[in-house]
């Protein structure tokens, strides 16, 4: 038994004790940011934007130093305005969190008790999981043929106690995406007191014409939330703001536990700066559109499986290798990799133990990566 878990009932313990459940939970852990040896790695292991930011939103950053001492706009009013204004939204049916994090948290907090239950895909998001678990309540992971959500799947999980399903589109860790009639066609088949959850943090790099953010659905039912960051083609992620765009009810109902403050006055003010600026936008998206299938032609050209991908990373699956399992040799090509200052996510405690994660980098970082990888393989390149 963990040391940490006392044998004895609650009420009975000598010290304070979690609710039963909370330590069976698997913490979160992010993509490594340290490479031994290197001071600055070339980090392509959290999808962050290879860019940087905005100088836009650099500048409202340094703008906002003389007011540190100030308790932020506690709604996020200007930001508020901002985000509607440019998505055409209505302003009250906005939520402002702590990163995407925390309002999917705030969700799960709003509709979960124990004994329900939500979905999600068989290779999803992490949090999504680690915040019904914290409610008590049950995870049920829907197969993904192809590691892509497959509609039947989710709906056939579906009973008396689901009560959120989240599917994140594109999707996390494997790059893969639902075309909008596949999102339609999910919602109709849910029962209206099922609540869906649309995790769009990577839907700007999805051009597809088939693909839809999901804010239509959401402006015209009762019963879909959009979720959306400013971390991603933003590139805004040390500042942790994301949103979502709920009905009225719902954005009511997950204000009501928001944490007061919880964005930050150089976060509101860096956000409403980058969504002005599209030229960094573009710039950003191309940048992936450039890259990402000139990565996946040269990985797949050395006998690497690369899952075609909507998002700015590409998920790649490692082959077995002389005295190595391919789940042994992304072991080994991540730390390899790592060896030389590059750093790339193993997904492993996605269910995923033979593939890495791949964030798009600039050219040299593409160029170079592929490189490494062959040298490891033993295909030329780097040793």
């Amino acid at each position: 038994m963990d040391a940490m878990t006392c044998p004895l009932p609650r009420d009975e313990a000598d010290r304070p004790t979690p609710r039963p459940g909370i330590l069976d939970i698997t913490p979160y852990r992010p993509g490594k940011s340290k490479a031994e040896g290197f001071e600055h790695p070339v980090k392509l292991s959290s999808n962050e934007n290879i860019l940087g930011c905005s100088p836009a939103a650099k500048a409202a950053v340094a703008a906002s130093v003389d007011r540190l001492h100030l308790y932020p706009d506690g709604r996020s009013n200007a930001l508020r305005e901002a985000v509607a204004r440019h998505y055409g939204l209505e302003p009250d049916r906005l939520v402002f969190s702590d990163g995407t994090d925390e309002v999917l948290h705030l969700i799960n907090q709003v509709y979960l008790e124990p004994g329900d239950n939500i979905i999600q895909g068989q290779y999803g998001f992490g949090a999504y999981a680690i915040g019904a678990r914290a409610c008590g309540a049950e995870v049920r992971f829907a197969p993904e043929p192809n590691l892509r959500i497959d509609v039947d799947a989710v709906l056939g999980l579906v009973d008396g106690r689901t009560r959120l399903v989240f599917i994140t589109n594109p999707a996390n860790p494997t790059g893969t995406w639902i075309s909008a009639d596949e999102v339609a066609r999910l919602h109709a088949g849910l029962p209206p007191r099922v609540m869906l959850v649309l995790d769009t943090a990577y839907a700007e790099f999805c051009t597809d014409p088939a693909f839809d953010d999901g804010l239509e659905l959401a402006r015209r039912s009762a019963n879909v939330i959009v979720t959306r960051t400013f971390s991603k083609v933003y590139g805004l992620a040390a500042l942790r703001i994301g949103w979502a765009y709920a009905p009225a009810d719902a954005a009511d109902a997950i204000d009501r536990i928001r944490p007061p403050f919880n964005t930050s006055i150089p976060a509101q003010e860096a956000a409403i700066a980058a969504l002005a600026d599209e030229d960094f936008k573009t710039r950003s998206v191309a940048l992936v559109e450039q890259w990402r299938p000139w990565l996946t032609q040269q990985l797949g050209g050395l006998g690497l499986e690369v899952t075609p991908s909507a998002a700015n990373y590409v998920l790649v699956r490692l082959p077995a290798t002389p005295g190595r399992t391919a789940a042994e040799t992304a072991v080994g090509a991540e730390a390899f990799l790592a060896a030389h200052g590059y750093l790339v996510r193993g997904v492993a405690a996605y269910g995923l133990p033979e593939h890495l994660r791949i964030t798009i980098g600039l050219e040299e970082h593409n160029r170079a990566l592929v490189e490494l990888l062959a040298a490891f393989l033993g295909r030329g390149g780097r040793g």
